[in-house]
């Protein structure tokens, strides 16, 4: 069946969610951040969480794109636009119970460590921020995070602004080198991994 990239709409931003959080459930980031509970659901823990990431940043400031196949979320991809958009601390602070209630005061001061070393490696020119990519169990292995970077790609060409993202895992960063991410330095101070920075600039 046919593969369908397009921008989520805000009806689907749960079902994103959804994908990002069975991707990521073993992440080793994710799960240093966020340790794995006795006789939790983790996905449904993690979809919260993702949720509450994308609401986090204004819609503005935001573009979520889904891959479908017969109208089922399959794939999601979580940019961020360049530059600041206003509205962005109110958005975050909304989200604040969710993240409490979710990761434990514990788990949101790791989170805003990580996030913290990971922001300081970033470039300062402006550019599109990947902040998370996943694909559904069922429909890897098919192109979908390939067709997903992609769409992503060319509407940063067309905002004439490179791309970045952190990688943590070889595999992923064989995908992002196909769609010309070159690697960076490592970033340091997880204990369960390292992940990489990479860099697109924009083409054309």
């Amino acid at each position: 069946m046919e593969i369908v990239v397009r921008a989520a709409r805000p009806a689907e931003l749960g079902a994103a969610a959804a994908v990002l959080a069975e991707a990521f459930a073993d992440d080793p980031v994710l799960s240093e951040i966020r340790p794995p509970r006795a006789r939790e659901d983790r996905r449904v823990v993690l979809t919260e969480l993702f949720a509450s990431l994308i609401r986090s940043v204004p819609a503005p400031g935001r573009r979520v794109d889904v891959a479908t196949i017969a109208d089922r979320v399959v794939g999601a991809a979580f940019w961020q636009a360049p530059g600041r958009r206003s509205g962005g601390a109110g958005a975050f602070v909304r989200q604040v119970p969710a993240f409490l209630r979710v990761l434990g005061i514990g788990g949101a001061l790791r989170a805003l460590t990580h996030l913290r070393r990971m922001g300081r490696a970033r470039p300062e020119t402006p550019h599109w921020y990947l902040a998370e990519i996943g694909v559904s169990a069922g429909a890897r292995g098919r192109g979908v995070g390939g067709l997903l970077l992609a769409r992503a790609l060319e509407r940063a060409d067309r905002s004439s602004a490179g791309a970045y993202l952190e990688s943590s895992t070889p595999q992923n960063r064989r995908l992002y080198r196909r769609h010309g991410f070159a690697d960076g330095a490592p970033i340091a101070g997880f204990r369960a991994a390292l992940p990489i920075s990479m860099w697109r600039p924009a083409l054309g």
